[in-house]
């Protein structure tokens, strides 16, 4: 069995990933796009950025309450959620992709056998079904879903619960996420925090932050992987 071969970063010791999914690993956030655009259009609505990052990152109670309340929808939250499935798994079918450097950073993460978990604002069903869909499951030693979690991002709970799970301290988890809301949910928990914006948030402040780069296998991320630690 291979050893655990902990990064160094910023001599901090880290013996654990974690990753958002949406945005982050897969191209959902554009296809929430066309649902949210979708949805709105039925209602007289448009879905433009502002209220898109204002939702973004949410688990999916809080980010339909957000549109409710911006558009004075008279729907409850279960409504939206169940039309929002609908829509959304249709776009799943033929449209879910990974997102460019997916694999390469997967692979630099089981070259040093560090332990990964997943900790996303989607609900379990569909986590498990984007994981299932490129047969990701099995690379995640922990995953905790944004309906499994009594506060959302950007509280830190999700991380504090994937640190329990993977049985380490939260500042010694290297964690990626894409959102303001999801980076600032891990730095609180005392993650080092890498920021992928895509899109959406380029030109958010994400100065809370360790690192900010533009794709999971960049070469500031590569770095990251390159250094070596002494302990195990």
């Amino acid at each position: 069995m291979s050893l655990l071969k902990p990064l160094v970063a910023r001599g901090r010791t880290i013996r654990a990933v974690v990753f958002d999914m949406d945005g982050l690993m897969f191209n959902t956030e554009d296809l929430y796009d066309l649902v949210g655009q979708q949805m709105l259009a039925r209602r007289g609505h448009q879905f433009d950025l502002e209220l898109k990052l204002r939702m973004m990152g949410r688990t999916a109670s809080v980010a339909f309450e957000i549109m409710r309340q911006a558009c004075n929808l008279t729907e409850s939250i279960e409504e939206l959620k169940r039309e929002n499935d609908r829509l959304f798994m249709a776009l799943l079918e033929t449209q879910l992709e990974k997102l460019p450097g997916l694999d390469v950073l997967m692979t630099w993460i089981a070259q040093r056998n560090l332990p990964l978990g997943l900790a996303t604002s989607s609900r379990r069903f569909l986590a498990e079904y984007k994981l299932q869909r490129f047969g990701l499951t099995p690379h995640f030693r922990a995953i905790v879903t944004g309906d499994e979690v009594k506060h959302g991002k950007p509280d830190p709970e999700i991380y504090l619960a994937v640190a329990k799970q993977l049985n380490v301290a939260p500042n010694e988890m290297l964690a990626f996420e894409d959102s303001v809301v999801g980076s600032t949910a891990a730095a609180a928990a005392g993650a080092f925090t890498v920021a992928v914006p895509g899109k959406h948030g380029e030109q958010l402040d994400y100065s809370h932050v360790d690192l900010i780069t533009n794709r999971l296998d960049s070469p500031a991320i590569q770095e990251l992987f390159a250094e070596s630690a002494d302990t195990v």
